[in-house]
């Protein structure tokens, strides 16, 4: 029985092609002899359509004299074109032979630097179980070399010819063996995994868009109860589309200004677009009611404005998607109801769970809800965390499910003495910048969310961190309405603006409270759940002795 490195593959859950490559360590497993040994990267992935987004090779078979093979394994359908055998990857083709033939070109680098030139010999096979190679000439790969689902049980004895157990050891074997362990002992390579972990969620995530567009009830009046992660805004993109799609105009209204900013630059340009104190201006503005900014009370100002304003035809529309609804308050409900025409629809999305403001659900009667509590964002672990912690002050984070493909993402905890609050959570924010930016994040997949609002935090005044440059919202709009934002590299947010949007890489800092209730438990879930693959937590001593999580080395 061959020996597998990393060992603990069986007891991953893997899906897609993930799932096939394990079917392949086991069957390595048991049909090499125990001298030989496989290298392999799924202990760190979850694949997508085929391809690893760790590493350079799917395998590294290490036979009794040293002398290597590397495996490169496309599951699926491949084409046979001119240029030799493609898979498509989300409609991008990539030429199998070159691939492989780059992974044996960068292996041969390493190796000549490690070991020098002619001390070690790197053997390639092209393992396709389920394509037959229909013509090997044009295929790109030593024929000899191709495994195909007319071969594939014979994929263990044609790795046993290559790397016959009789010929002598190399010199270097024993050395070939560290090199490649420290090889794969490195940490993951965040920066190729983000877009393709991004497109993965945003598969996983799709579900929601896809079946709640197929209900049908008259009138239209749906309340989607969705956890974070879930697919809401796919769902609210998917539905404007869809109104575009029809001839109809729709409008989407959420509460915060930069989630209202971000749809507007993914939805479709005909959909009208806004954060409820916007539509509020626009309308009132539209009806020569300008309101006065330098009010201290604008934004009851606007409301006001907005409810007594008679709405014309042109400010009604013919699907009405409202985002965050859990902030949303009841008399906003009567004033959007008069922006709908005869027929339209009206979507309410919203999570109970991201009210921070601890507002009263509003009243709709006579709505069908839809309740999704699978969160296809965050990885299971950071899920799981919040199950346990959150979960204990507010009963509805319990019953989540964990719907992400990613698992491991090791939740960090850096603390400050609460006694020199602002000096220490600086110098601990800085070094969470520091540690993620080790991780293989790039400065623009990070995003620091303080835990306080705008007004309270420490850092909202700062230009930069150390030698991380913020880009962070000044407070101020130009002259077209768009907020300004000081110019830098890493994002600095508070978790009030930058819910319903995410990061890979989050640090939540300024993490202070003296009691865990369950509006601290509601922001920790909030800031939490922003995180699509690492979660770093700044947090006083004295918070952190309630979140129960492993003190880190700070």
């Amino acid at each position: 029985m061959a020996r597998i490195v990393p060992d603990d593959w069986k007891n991953l859950a893997a899906t897609g092609a993930a799932a096939r490559e394990r079917e392949t360590l086991a069957l390595l497993e048991e049909a090499l002899p125990d001298a030989y040994t496989v290298y392999h990267g799924v202990h760190w992935t979850r694949l997508n359509q085929g391809f690893s987004v760790f590493g350079e090779a799917d395998f590294v078979i290490v036979g009794p004299s040293g002398r290597l093979m590397i495996v490169e394994q496309k599951t699926g359908f491949l084409r046979e074109t001119p240029k030799g055998l493609v898979k498509v990857y989300l409609q991008t083709e990539r030429n199998v032979a070159i691939a492989l033939a780059r992974t044996v070109e960068s292996m041969h680098r390493r190796f000549t630097a490690a070991f020098g030139a002619g001390t070690y010999f790197i053997e390639e096979l092209l393992y396709c179980p389920d394509h037959i190679v229909k013509d090997a000439a044009i295929a790109g790969v030593n024929p000899a070399r191709i495994v195909d689902a007319t071969r594939k049980e014979r994929l263990a004895a044609i790795i046993r010819e290559a790397l016959p157990a009789d010929e002598p050891r190399l010199a270097c074997a024993a050395k070939i063996h560290h090199f490649l362990a420290d090889e794969l002992a490195l940490s993951p390579d965040a920066s190729a995994l983000v877009g393709q972990a991004g497109t993965l969620v945003t598969r996983l995530a799709g579900g929601l868009a896809t079946w709640a567009r197929r209900l049908e009830f008259t009138p239209f009046r749906l309340r989607v109860a969705g956890t974070a992660g879930s697919g809401k805004t796919q769902l609210a993109v998917q539905v404007m589309k869809d109104a575009v799609a029809r001839g109809q105009q729709p409008l989407y209204v959420c509460f915060n200004r930069p989630l209202a900013d971000h749809i507007a630059r993914v939805a479709p340009p005909e959909a009208k677009v806004a954060n409820y104190h916007q539509l509020c201006d626009w309308i009132a503005r539209d009806a020569g009611r300008a309101p006065d900014f330098q009010s201290a009370d604008i934004f009851d100002q606007l409301e006001r404005l907005f409810a007594d304003t008679p709405i014309e035809a042109r400010w009604q529309f013919d699907v009405l998607i409202v985002d965050e609804g859990q902030d949303f308050q009841q008399p906003w409900v009567g004033a959007l109801e008069r922006l709908l025409r005869p027929g339209a629809a009206w979507w309410w999305l919203e999570d109970p769970l991201q009210n921070l403001y601890m507002r009263a659900p509003v009243d709709l009667p006579g709505w069908t809800t839809l309740n999704e509590t699978t969160n296809y964002r965050s990885p299971r672990d950071i899920l799981d965390y919040l199950r346990d912690v959150v979960g204990a002050e507010v009963p509805l984070a319990a019953g989540l499910a964990s719907g992400s493909p990613f698992d491991g993402s090791d939740l960090s905890l850096s603390t400050y003495d609460e006694a020199h609050a602002a000096e220490g959570c600086i110098d601990a924010t800085k070094r969470a910048i520091t540690q993620a930016l080790s991780l293989g994040f790039r400065k623009q997949d990070i995003a620091v969310l303080s835990f306080r609002g705008r007004e309270g935090s420490v850092l909202t005044s700062l230009d930069q961190l150390g030698p991380h440059r913020l880009r962070s919202f000044t407070g101020k709009y130009d002259l077209f309405g768009n907020p300004e934002y000081r110019e830098g590299d890493v994002l600095l947010e508070s978790i009030y603006r930058f819910k319903g949007q995410s990061a890979p890489c989050v640090i939540l800092t300024e993490v202070d409270f003296d009691t865990f209730d369950e509006r601290s438990a509601r922001k920790l879930f909030v800031g939490a759940t922003r995180a699509t693959m690492k979660l770093i937590v700044v947090a006083s001593q004295r918070a952190a002795r309630h979140l129960r999580m492993a003190d880190g080395k700070d």
